[in-house]
């Protein structure tokens, strides 16, 4: 289906590799960098992240050629009081990159990893080294042709590694009924697959910031195996298994008020197909009452109705806005007719349902890759909050049918007052957590800062049900409401009998008219929800790798204090 051309790509369809590279003025170059490692090249450089909501123009930046070059960068960044910023494709939300605000002549380098840092190479018939800079479809690709694969991965494929990585990115997964994991493989965030990390530290014998590999065994590695970007890892050594061929199946019409059931009752709920398959994503469009359900079976010969497909990026209605929804979108955008959010939600289940037949892509069979890649950058920019919720297994539908039940009141109550605070959809994953014995490494360490580290007081918790909440920027009440939804999971599930985390790419710590912004959730909830002692050991660890604060920002400085 067509895009219109006067407001999607113009003010949503903005993708970082898009924004203007300018040459550096050789002589302005030396005068602001002075001794800047000749042999790295600088150009001038814009940031947008993904929503477009935080931004910056006119920032140096550079692209080293290899880890020498990166190493050399920070430690003239060191010597001259610069920080630095490992960027790869801006596909976050949150400002572990930037802060909004950054001035052009703030002392900041950017540092491309998606350039140069991109190499891959088989390490053992179960391991890959990978450059921090190689995107996620370029990664799957290669294992493909390899016979190799993974469980589950975000749906975006230009997701750069370093990032995913950096924030515990992850898929939606856990094992069927009777399903057993395979050798090489985890039901965890792709953090969780880390066997070594190289990042440029700080080392204190030859007073310099210098290139080394930890393995997963090592305890520094705890805390680099999901830095927020309080580093910059230029390579790493993943664990991987043999590949599996999956099947999606799509439907649009099993209502909401069964899918997400209260639990004990005999129809189709999110956890009966949990059961059967393992893997499923509810996407529920505001104000409509069918959610798109896809469940993913792994499925070694094609079924006879499903279509085979061989490449990624199977929902084209998905990637391309439909022009009607990109016409209500503008509207809403340009016309501040927030009052179209119920019309806008229709019309994205519409575009799902009917395109999902036009395209034949309601079952669809092939090598992983090629179902759960499924995003392109050409999608609705939109903004989402993120939270995790560890819990039993067996409680996964008592906590999906909690949340939908408050996000459903609650949104009914703003609309009585003629609000709208949302008008994109509720995504529901559900995946297992980061168990070291995954990686199948004598002496493996958690992730210390992932959402999915297991919790020592409470072996039961094997899953995570993950919870975002998608509206456009500028969306008024947004930030109210979704205060207000982020209060009912952290009261909901305090650690009693299940546990809130924040997703660290999204948006969480709400006040009533910001985000990232609630000190108690910042400075208390955050810290806590790790458990005993866990964010302090990684600050410690990272603090201790990173001394002078290279790799940092205000926001970062505020999180770690």
């Amino acid at each position: 289906m067509p895009v219109t051309d006067n407001w999607t790509r113009r003010s949503f369809l903005l993708s970082a590799a898009a924004l203007t590279l300018l040459p550096a003025d050789p002589a302005v170059a030396a005068r602001e960098l002075p001794d800047f490692p000749a042999d790295v090249a600088l150009y001038r450089s814009a940031y947008r992240n993904w929503a477009g909501e935080i931004t910056a123009v006119g920032l140096w930046a550079c692209a080293p050629a290899d880890g020498g070059q990166v190493v050399a960068v920070v430690n003239w960044a060191w010597r001259n009081g610069w920080r630095v910023r490992g960027r790869g494709s801006s596909h976050g939300w949150s400002p572990l990159t930037l802060t909004e605000g950054t001035p052009p002549d703030a002392p900041v380098l950017l540092v491309d990893t998606a350039t140069h840092l991109t190499g891959l190479a088989l390490e053992s018939p179960h391991a890959v080294r990978a450059g921090s800079g190689v995107t996620l479809e370029a990664l799957l690709t290669f294992l493909e042709g390899h016979g190799l694969g993974v469980t589950a991965c975000p749906a975006p494929g230009d997701l750069t590694l370093g990032g995913a990585l950096a924030i515990d990115a992850h898929g939606t997964a856990v094992p069927a009924r009777g399903e057993e994991r395979l050798p090489g493989q985890t039901y965890g965030s792709l953090s969780n697959r880390l066997l070594s990390v190289t990042a440029v530290v700080w080392d204190e014998a030859s007073g310099a910031y210098v290139l080394r590999t930890y393995d997963r065994s090592e305890s520094d590695a705890a805390a680099l195996l999901t830095h927020l970007g309080r580093t910059l890892v230029t390579e790493v050594v993943l664990r991987v298994g043999a590949n599996s061929n999956l099947r999606c199946v799509s439907r649009t019409d099993i209502p909401a008020a069964e899918l997400f059931a209260p639990p004990g009752g005999d129809g189709r709920t999110l956890a009966s197909r949990l059961d059967e398959a393992g893997r499923v994503e509810a996407i529920w469009f505001a104000f409509t009452e069918f959610p798109w359900l896809k469940v993913w079976s792994v499925e070694p010969a094609k079924p006879l109705t499903s279509r085979r497909v061989t490449t990624p990026y199977n929902y084209p209605f998905s990637d391309n806005v439909p022009t009607p929804v990109a016409d209500i979108a503008g509207r809403m955008v340009s016309d501040a007719a927030w009052y179209l959010a119920p019309v806008l939600g229709n019309a994205q289940y519409d575009a799902a349902a009917l395109g999902l037949v036009a395209t034949l892509s309601a079952d669809i069979w092939g090598p992983s890759k090629n179902t759960l890649l499924y995003l392109r950058p050409t999608t609705l920019r939109v903004n989402a909050n993120g939270y995790a919720v560890l819990t039993r297994r067996d409680r996964v539908q008592h906590v999906v049918a909690g949340f939908t039940a408050f996000y459903r009141e609650r949104l009914a109550a703003y609309a009585a007052l003629g609000r709208f605070p949302v008008n994109g959809s509720v995504e529901i994953r559900v995946t297992g957590l980061d168990d070291p014995a995954d990686a199948e490494l004598d002496g493996a360490r958690a992730p210390l800062l992932s959402a999915l580290r297991p919790d020592a007081g409470h072996p039961e918790w094997d899953t995570a049900v993950w919870l975002d909440i998608l509206t456009l920027p500028g969306t008024p009440y947004a930030e109210m409401f979704l205060r207000e939804i982020e209060r009912f999971l952290l009261d909901r599930h305090d650690g009693t009998d299940s546990l809130s985390r924040v997703e660290w790419s999204k948006g969480w710590a709400y006040t009533e008219d910001a985000v990232w912004d609630d000190d108690e959730v910042l400075n208390a909830v955050v810290p806590g929800s790790l458990g005993e002692g866990a964010w302090g050991q990684a600050a410690g660890i990272l603090h201790r790798l990173d001394p002078h604060e290279v790799f940092g920002n205000a926001f970062l400085d505020r999180l770690f204090g």
